[in-house]
């Protein structure tokens, strides 16, 4: 009989906590239609145009231009114990962009400071820098219902229409002296239209398309057709002439992929003023030296009776070894720098371990061979 009440008072307690649940969810979700429980605004809250934000993170953007020359501000996000943030941009992209970042640490004691966003790594974003004018006493966080409320006001006279949205890593929070921000968890960048409320989700930067290609061009060139034309040249002698033509035609096709690529790095480079690509330029422009002096050494190549041919064997064998590892490792520095994600490393470092097994494989063929 005890077990039969314990069973009912446990099913009874479960649902409770079931029908409790989605309250509890619904209290952080919040759409335009929702009444904004703030009271202590210093604007008037019904001016508010609103506009859905974010809308995989249900980030609600509030505004109005409430005097002259000054626009009032509320982002609204569920409170996942993490900043949020809003840029203001020129031109869509992080860098050079003004922002307003906000937080409620576990101790409750809320803190919102405007950013300036020099750069992609946490050191080149700082606090209380950038040329966003904020009326003083305007920016606060509060949190109500589940959900983190900042509110601000610039004295502009358009604010900029490019809008960067930003949600932090979770339980870690900007501390003093410097209020160093940690790599945002996620971001999204919309363009807005003050006038009518409308706004557009960019699709990527603005040089999405250029970087991809940049990547692609290199790691087929550089990182695949001239290690598979190294492992031609290596291991299929016995295919005359067959094999010189086969290695000839991918490591030119791969050389001018290759070339392709850093172009497209180049020019990315001077479009976006990025100013943490020293170290990967200059091991891409080594990558392109020692390309040309292999196609070099090929006019170059003496007859197969020369004594000198055992030499260029040794320059030309070591010099494309050396060339494949600095470009396979380029290629994962870029996908670093560039924050391109795990699809991204898993892809071609998948490709790299089919080359290396291909490699090994072919390696001790040709020593039970001899």
């Amino acid at each position: 009989m005890k077990l039969y009440s314990s069973s009912v008072s446990f099913i009874f307690f479960g649902l409770i906590s079931l029908q409790l649940l989605p309250l509890s969810t619904q209290q952080a979700t919040e759409s335009c239609s929702s009444t904004l429980p703030l009271n202590d605004l210093t604007f008037d809250s019904t001016l508010l145009q609103c506009v859905d934000a974010w809308t995989p993170r249900n980030y609600i953007l509030r505004y109005a231009k409430t005097v002259d020359n000054t626009w009032s501000f509320i982002l609204s996000a569920p409170d996942s114990n993490a900043y949020i943030g809003i840029g203001f941009s020129t031109n869509g992209q992080m860098i050079g962009a003004s922002a307003v970042v906000g937080w409620i640490p576990t101790d409750g004691k809320g803190q919102a400071k405007p950013y300036l966003l020099g750069g992609k790594s946490p050191g080149e974003v700082r606090s209380d820098q950038g040329d966003l004018v904020i009326v003083n006493g305007s920016l606060k966080i509060e949190s109500v219902s589940s959900r983190l409320y900042m509110s601000f006001q610039l004295t502009a006279g358009t604010p900029r229409a490019s809008l960067l949205y930003a949600m932090g890593p979770a339980g870690f929070f900007p501390s003093s002296p410097g209020f160093t921000l940690r790599e945002h968890r996620d971001m999204t960048t919309t363009t807005i239209n003050y006038i009518t409320g409308s706004q557009s989700v960019v699709k990527g930067s603005p040089h999405s398309k250029l970087r991809k290609t940049h990547g692609l061009m290199n790691m087929f060139g550089w990182g695949i057709l001239i290690i598979i034309g190294a492992l031609v040249a290596r291991h299929m002698k016995k295919w005359k002439p067959t094999w010189f033509y086969a290695h000839i035609a991918l490591q030119t096709t791969g050389f001018l992929f290759g070339l392709t690529g850093i172009i497209c790095g180049l020019v990315l480079e001077n479009r976006t003023g990025a100013n943490n690509v020293s170290k990967h330029k200059g091991l891409g422009i080594t990558i392109f030296v020692m390309g040309i002096l292999q196609v070099l050494a090929l006019l170059a190549r003496p007859d197969k009776d020369s004594k000198y041919r055992k030499y260029w064997n040794w320059y030309h064998h070591n010099v494309g070894r050396v060339m494949i590892i600095l470009a396979i490792s380029n290629i994962f520095y870029g996908i670093h720098l560039a924050k391109a994600g795990s699809a991204w490393n898993g892809g071609y470092g998948f490709v790299v371990a089919v080359l290396v097994l291909a490699a090994i494989g072919l390696e001790v063929r040709k020593f039970k061979n001899k």
